[in-house]
C-alpha cells in the first residue's frame, strides 16, 4: 500500500469517529435517570379559614354615604320636619314657659293672688294664653330659621337679664306692683326676641359667652361701685341698690355685645380671663377686708375692683396660647416680634 493511500485510509477514519465522539460528549451531559413525575405535579392546597364574626367579602356591608337630600335651612340640613336645628327645641320651651309665666304672675299680681273663682279664672286663662303665644310664635320663628343650640341657651340667659332690666328700670318711676310685673314679662320677651333677630339662629359660641360675661361683670363691677360709695359716705337706700344691681347685667351685656364686632376672643380665652378676674378679685377683696378691720370701708373694694380688672386685662392680652405649642420647625433667622394680641 502506497503512502498516499494510507493517508486517505486515516483520513477516512477520522471524518468518521467525530459524529460518534459529539455524540458521546452530549450523551454525559443528559441526565442519568428520567424525572420522577410525582414532583412535576402540584398538590391542591387547603382552602383559606374565615376568622370567626368576620364577613366573606361579598358579604361585608359597603359604607353608604350619608344622605344630603332633605330641606336646606340656613345653609344647614334641617334637623326635622318640625324642629329646624338642634336648638329649637329649647328655643320652643324657653319661650312656651316664659309666656306661661308672664300670664300667670300679670294675672295673679292684678287680682292679688286670690283664691276666688274670678281671680282662679284669670290666672289660669293668662297662663295658657301665654303658653299658647309662646309656643306658637316660637315655633313658627325657628321653622324658618334655623337655630344651633348656642342660640337656644344663652338666648335663656339675656331674657333674664332683659327682665331685670325693664323691672329695675319701671321701679325708678312707679311702684305699682302689676306694672313692675308686665315690664318685668316684656323686658323678657324682649331679651329672647332680640337675642334671635339681632344675633341670630347661628350664634357663635364665643359671642353668646362673651355677651354673658359682660352681664355677670356689670352685676360684679356695679355691685362694687355701690359698696365704694355707699362706704365713701353717701347712703344710698335699698331701692337704689335694687333698681341699679336689676339694671348692671343687661349694660354689662350690651357693652361687651357691642364689643363682639370688633373682637373676637375664643371661649377658652373668654373662661380663662373670668377665672383669673374672680379669682384675683375675691382674694384681694378678703385679705384687705381683714388686714384692714372689716368691709366697711371703700378701700377693699377699690382694690378689688382694680385687682379684678388688672387680671382680666394681663390674661387677655398678654396669655399667647401659640407658645404652649412650640413649632418643631426651624427658627427664622430674622427678628420678628414674639408675640400678637389674640383678641383680634
Amino acid at each position: 500500500m502506497s503512502s498516499l493511500t494510507r493517508w486517505l485510509s486515516l483520513a477516512a477514519v477520522l471524518v468518521l469517529a467525530m459524529p460518534g465522539a459529539a455524540r458521546a460528549q452530549y450523551a454525559s451531559d443528559a441526565p442519568v435517570q428520567p424525572p420522577d413525575a410525582a414532583s412535576l405535579r402540584t398538590e391542591p392546597q387547603a382552602p383559606l379559614t374565615q376568622e370567626e364574626g368576620q364577613l366573606p367579602p361579598a358579604a361585608a356591608p359597603v359604607a353608604q354615604e350619608p344622605e344630603t337630600n332633605g330641606a336646606i335651612l340656613d345653609g344647614h340640613l334641617r334637623y326635622g320636619a318640625f324642629l329646624s336645628g338642634p336648638g329649637s327645641l329649647t328655643f320652643i320651651l324657653h319661650h312656651s314657659l316664659m309666656g306661661a309665666l308672664g300670664g300667670f304672675f300679670t294675672q295673679g299680681i292684678a287680682n292679688g293672688f286670690s283664691l276666688e273663682r274670678s281671680s282662679r279664672e284669670a290666672m289660669l286663662a293668662g297662663t295658657l294664653i301665654g303658653a299658647g303665644l309662646g309656643f306658637g310664635s316660637s315655633a313658627w320663628w325657628q321653622f324658618y330659621n334655623w337655630v344651633d343650640k348656642p342660640m337656644g341657651y344663652f338666648g335663656i340667659g339675656n331674657s333674664v337679664m332683659g327682665g331685670m332690666f325693664a323691672a329695675g328700670f319701671m321701679d325708678m318711676l312707679t311702684r305699682d306692683a302689676s306694672a313692675l310685673a308686665w315690664a318685668a314679662f316684656v323686658g323678657a320677651e324682649l331679651g329672647a326676641w332680640l337675642t334671635a333677630t339681632i344675633a341670630g339662629g347661628q350664634l357663635p359660641l364665643d359671642d353668646g359667652m362673651l355677651v354673658a360675661s359682660g352681664g355677670g361683670w356689670g352685676l360684679i363691677y356695679g355691685a362694687l361701685l355701690l359698696a365704694i360709695v355707699h362706704f365713701s359716705g353717701t347712703k344710698i337706700s335699698g331701692q337704689t341698690w335694687a333698681d341699679s344691681l336689676l339694671m348692671a347685667p343687661a349694660l354689662g351685656a350690651t357693652a361687651l355685645a357691642v364689643a363682639t364686632m370688633k373682637y373676637n376672643p375664643t371661649p377658652a380665652q373668654i373662661l380663662r380671663a373670668d377665672l383669673f378676674g374672680v379669682g384675683v378679685g375675691g382674694v384681694v377683696l378678703l385679705l384687705s377686708g381683714l388686714v384692714l378691720g372689716g368691709f366697711d370701708q371703700p378701700t377693699p373694694y377699690v382694690l378689688s375692683f382694680l385687682g379684678s380688672a388688672a387680671a382680666i386685662t394681663t390674661v387677655s392680652l398678654l396669655w399667647e396660647e401659640a407658645a404652649e405649642r412650640p413649632s418643631m420647625g426651624v427658627r427664622s433667622s430674622g427678628r420678628s416680634k414674639a408675640y400678637r394680641c389674640v383678641w383680634w
